[in-house]
């Protein structure tokens, strides 16, 4: 029986169609649901829940805060059962603004609290549109088991910026850092590696149970080797380094 994903999409979603189309490469049944339809469906008829890149909503008030709100609502306690069962939950550059925004991530005390991290306009002041390196900092991530120490990714954001409420929150973040931002060697990197200014040069963290990821790069822009445009001077594998955490995710529960 195939594992089923959950696609949520919306008004300005611009990569379900990429991200249904990873998790189908890995065997899993992909449903790209709008958000107005996802309160008639049953939640645990699925087993991974994605929240994929774009601009919801023109990114007005702030990136992803409409669809979070939208989430928090009128999703809550679906939600909260969907993750209670151990089910995965993946928010991809817009859908981790989502998840942080409603309060899902990085869930230091429970899902759905007051907001202690966001994802604020780069540094730089523009849409920063590229590929980058990241280094993999926590592997106890579900969706991290097996992937290579340093991958490429694409970011496509202007709002990718990530920033903590105080000091205790920068404290307690750097267990759930799943992905940094470096340079080609491997070593943390100011601007262009880390295109946005995060702190810590964070480009992805999970909750405490690894079951809940959220990242800026997008994964899915890379799931083959063809797609990376160094891919005739590197020998690279045929995967590329984006699917392995589709395949996690599926791989989990089979």
């Amino acid at each position: 029986m195939k594992i089923k994903v959950l696609i949520i999409r919306t008004a300005g979603t611009n990569c379900d169609l990429e991200t249904a189309y990873a998790f189908e490469l890995t065997g899993a049944k992909s449903e790209r649901v709008y958000i107005d339809a996802v309160k008639s469906k049953n939640l645990l008829d699925y087993k991974i829940l994605v929240l994929p890149g774009g601009f919801t909503y023109g990114d007005d008030i702030s990136a992803g805060k409409i669809l979070a709100n939208e989430i928090k609502y009128k999703l809550k306690y679906a939600i909260l059962k969907f993750i209670e069962k151990g089910n995965l939950i993946l928010g991809i550059c817009n859908g981790f603004q989502v998840l942080v925004k409603a309060g899902i991530l990085p869930g230091f005390d429970g899902y759905f609290t007051k907001q202690s991290v966001s994802l604020i306009t780069n540094d730089s002041e523009r849409f920063e549109d590229r590929w980058v390196d990241l280094k993999v900092y926590n592997e106890s991530s579900i969706f991290t088991k097996g992937i290579n120490k340093i991958i490429s990714l694409p970011v496509a954001h202007a709002e990718g910026k990530f920033v903590v409420k105080n000091k205790e929150i920068f404290k307690k973040i750097e267990k759930q850092i799943v992905f940094q931002y470096v340079d080609e060697k491997g070593n943390l990197a100011g601007y262009p590696y880390n295109p946005n200014g995060s702190v810590m040069n964070i480009a992805g963290i999970a909750d405490k149970t690894g079951r809940i990821l959220g990242l800026m790069p997008h994964p899915e822009r890379h799931i083959s080797y063809l797609q990376n445009p160094l891919h005739t001077r590197k020998r690279l594998n045929e995967k590329g380094d984006g699917f392995t955490i589709f395949e996690n995710a599926v791989n989990y529960f089979k």
